[in-house]
């Protein structure tokens, strides 16, 4: 099966059960607006879904983590979490950082997280990683069975 890939690129598996065993499998999501990805993860939140986060989760995406209870949320080794200020478009068209914007949004973080951002300088232009070890130590892993049933 071929994922698409894309701005948006959330991949609702099922399990083919109940709607509270569905997945939703989060890969190769670049973010957009904020506004945006609050509205999509409160739903998912209200679903009782489990969020595979098993691959690229960066910029608005990363509201998942606050938006969805930490046990609803799981990890894979592919997992890599990219972190940077909130911006808008300035009349030239350059990127101008958002103070509010990043402030709300880091507020949106739990504190490992928030923590995690502090030690490396806060939340700048420059987009900060969080994977590997460090990512396996504030997240349950994952197992992608759910991965074969998305195949079928």
């Amino acid at each position: 099966m071929r994922l698409v890939t894309g701005l948006l690129t959330v991949v609702l598996l099922l399990a083919g059960v109940a709607s509270s065993h569905a997945v939703v499998r989060i890969a190769e999501d670049r973010g957009g607006r904020i506004g945006t990805y609050v509205d999509k993860y409160q739903d998912l939140r209200s679903s009782g879904e489990t969020v595979i986060i098993d691959g690229l989760c960066a910029s608005a995406c990363t509201i998942v983590l606050g938006a969805v209870p930490h046990d609803k949320i799981c990890v894979t080794s592919k997992a890599n979490l990219g972190f940077h200020a909130a911006w808008d478009r300035g009349s030239n068209g350059r990127a101008v950082t958002n103070p509010e914007a990043t402030q709300m949004l880091y507020s949106m973080y739990p504190t490992p997280i928030r923590r995690w951002i502090a030690q490396r300088g806060g939340l700048t232009p420059r987009m900060i990683f969080l994977r590997g070890r460090a990512l396996m130590g504030m997240y349950k892993p994952c197992y992608m069975d759910a991965h074969a049933s998305s195949a079928h």
